[in-house]
């Protein structure tokens, strides 16, 4: 069965990249074989530095490498995502812009008027010319005048125009979509009610950061960023709520270190992507660096129990989620509020009577239309929303991971504000 996956997978990638490579450049080309040829060089040689950059991420390739390969293979995922995305959209447009041109072709061709017949006239034969003539008597007629030479063929220019449209959006788009990634998150700011939490904890401010995926593209830089936006909203609490990095320690601890800056208390609960590297390597980094770690764990502040549990990944190694170690005893009066990377997670948090959960995970899609597919797989994709008695909120992110690019789905820091019912 998997075999069929696989199969399935390459011939689609096949097909889809057969078509990019047809259309920007067989079909743009008028038969320059060179210009062809470097068009294949360019999609077969993005994909390769892809998959090794996608490979080199998980199997420990060496760091300085990664960061070679990083950057050209996923902007180049990103970017051949659009190609397709705008030559598809070029389908529709293609036979109504040959119809224009064939109608404006026609509105713009003079009227031809007709010619009066010439009169005959005697036509006097030069001596010697019967020869020429071929001894008829009558003189050969005129050649016409050689044709202009043509320009492209109308089929050829509408290929141009629509596959140099089609390139100009997919990189518009991938450069504005990694500039905005690369700036730094947004804050957004939501207040989210609960029933059990008391008065005096009325405006209690969380700042939520997920997915900040430090690697081989986004590194020290772009952690102070996200550290100086944490600060700058002045929270009461930081949940960190997983997908902190994507490497190891050992590459990776210089690139976290901005973030012993953070001023607020700080909560961290591993993602899947930690479990790639090794997450009990990094629960002991984080707290080297002041966050505390919620490995199925409670911790019983001042007006609200604040819990955190294990990433689903951590399964494979028998460090999965535990609710009922984290949420079994705790006094059901008090409200509760969860971290737990994964919104999938929502239903056991439900059945624990949990109030608030906070998760990221799905990166609100990322890279349009992403988000369709990350509907698919999780109840909440961005944003609040409520389970039974339990709200969950869904943040977006604070990074991306694989190209540093997001289209439609921004990345930010929620600071979520609790309001008490009793106020």
């Amino acid at each position: 069965m998997v075999f069929v996956f696989i199969v399935i997978v390459l011939a689609v990638l096949v097909t889809a990249n057969w078509y990019v490579w047809r259309r920007l450049f067989r079909d743009t080309t008028g038969g320059s074989g060179w210009v062809r040829r470097a068009g294949a060089v360019l999609i077969a040689g993005g994909w390769l530095m892809a998959i090794a950059a996608l490979v080199g991420e998980r199997t420990g390739m060496p760091f300085w490498l990664q960061r070679v390969l990083a950057w050209p293979g996923f902007l180049w995922l990103a970017l051949s995502i659009y190609l397709l995305l705008g030559l598809l959209v070029g389908e529709a447009v293609r036979p109504l812009l040959r119809r224009w041109l064939e109608r404006r072709a026609s509105a713009g061709a003079p009227a031809r008027r007709p010619e009066p017949e010439p009169e005959v006239q005697p036509e006097t034969v030069p001596a010697g010319a019967s020869g020429a003539s071929g001894g008829s008597g009558e003189s050969a007629p005129p050649e016409d005048p050689a044709p202009p030479a043509a320009g492209p063929s109308r089929r050829l220019f509408v290929s141009r125009v629509i596959g140099g449209a089609a390139a100009a959006a997919a990189v518009g788009t991938v450069g504005a979509g990694t500039y905005g990634v690369l700036n730094g998150p947004s804050v957004k700011r939501v207040t989210v009610p609960l029933a059990r939490l008391p008065r005096a904890a009325h405006g209690y401010r969380i700042a939520v950061v997920s997915d900040v995926h430090l690697g081989p593209v986004l590194g020290r830089g772009f952690a102070q960023r996200v550290v100086d936006t944490i600060n700058s909203t002045q929270p009461d609490l930081v949940a960190v709520v997983g997908d902190l990095v994507d490497g190891s320690v050992a590459d990776l601890r210089t690139a976290a270190g901005p973030l012993s800056g953070i001023k607020a208390p700080a909560y961290f609960v591993t993602g899947n992507h930690e479990y790639f590297s090794g997450a009990e390597q990094w629960v002991e980094e984080v707290r080297r660096l002041g966050l505390l770690p919620l490995e199925n764990a409670r911790t019983e502040l001042p007006w609200f129990d604040l819990a955190g549990v294990n990433d689903i990944a951590g399964e494979s190694e028998g460090l999965g989620p535990d609710f009922a170690k984290a949420l079994g005893d705790r006094d059901p009066a008090r409200a509760c509020v969860l971290l737990a990377h994964q919104p999938v997670q929502i239903h056991d948090a439900v059945e624990y009577g949990v109030d608030l959960q906070l998760s990221g995970h799905t990166h609100g899609g990322q890279l349009w239309p992403g988000n369709l597919l990350a509907a698919a797989a999780n109840p909440t994709v961005a944003g609040l929303e409520r389970y039974g008695d339990t709200q969950l909120y869904v943040s977006r992110g604070a990074g991306a991971w694989g190209p540093p690019t997001r289209v439609g789905a921004p990345s930010d820091i929620t600071v979520i504000q609790l309001a008490s019912r009793q106020a």
